[in-house]
């Protein structure tokens, strides 16, 4: 596995790449986010491990510009004890998880493995398709009515969990523990956002919504 380091913490960065190369994993290592968002532009990587707080360029920006730029690309932020706020928006961004600091070494080797995972879950599932919308994991696209649409990795997940699901109701918690793995804290808030940007990019008319569904008090159906 090929990981990209981006935090203004050297000392936390040593100890991470040491750690990580014990396992046969190989490490680039970035101090700013401009520098993280150089070297991803030069080189091709499995995963990027992203801190929120960095002085200029903060995390969650990058995360933008890697959403936009290298939307496949699996991003683990890194946050500080206590900033759900921030936690939530970088969900809500398209992160595939997060971790609170402190942490140890074996508990972010758990979340790259458990994003890996899922990943390579739906890349073998290869395609899976509706009358109206076609997703292909081995690429990351989605077409709708034959058109591609451009979706975070997040919405890719939920959408694709949904489509597999067609016809059943599924509750937040579950949709969320599906899509992302047991090991996340699911925010009602986070799933709410990334349901609603699906339907803009879905819907005729995303606020009398056809194809997702909410019901009420129980969670969201796919019809």
């Amino acid at each position: 596995m090929k990981i990209i380091l981006i935090d203004d913490d050297e000392k936390l960065l040593n100890l991470l790449e040491e750690y990580f190369k014990e396992r046969d994993m190989e490490v680039y290592k970035a101090f700013s986010g401009a520098e993280g968002l150089s070297i991803i532009e030069k080189e091709e990587f499995d995963l990027a491990i992203l801190d929120v707080m960095m002085p200029g360029m903060d995390g969650l920006e990058v995360l933008r510009k890697i959403n936009n730029n290298h939307p496949y690309l699996p991003v683990i932020m890194l946050t500080a004890r206590g900033d759900e706020a921030d936690r939530i928006v970088g969900l809500e961004l398209g992160a595939d998880d997060y971790i609170v600091k402190p942490f140890s070494p074996r508990e972010l080797l758990a979340r790259i493995k458990a994003v890996t995972r899922r990943k390579e879950k739906m890349a073998e599932e290869s395609k899976v398709s509706t009358s109206e919308i076609e997703l292909d994991f081995n690429k990351r696209q989605a077409t709708f009515r034959g058109k591609p649409i451009e979706l975070t990795t997040v919405e890719f997940e939920i959408l694709s969990i949904l489509v597999q699901n067609k016809g059943m109701v599924l509750s937040r918690d579950r949709l969320m523990d599906m899509a992302r793995g047991k090991d996340f804290m699911a925010f009602d808030r986070s799933i709410d956002v990334h349901i609603s940007h699906l339907r803009q990019k879905l819907e005729e008319d995303p606020k009398n919504p056809e194809l997702i569904k909410t019901i009420w008090g129980v969670g969201y159906l796919f019809t």
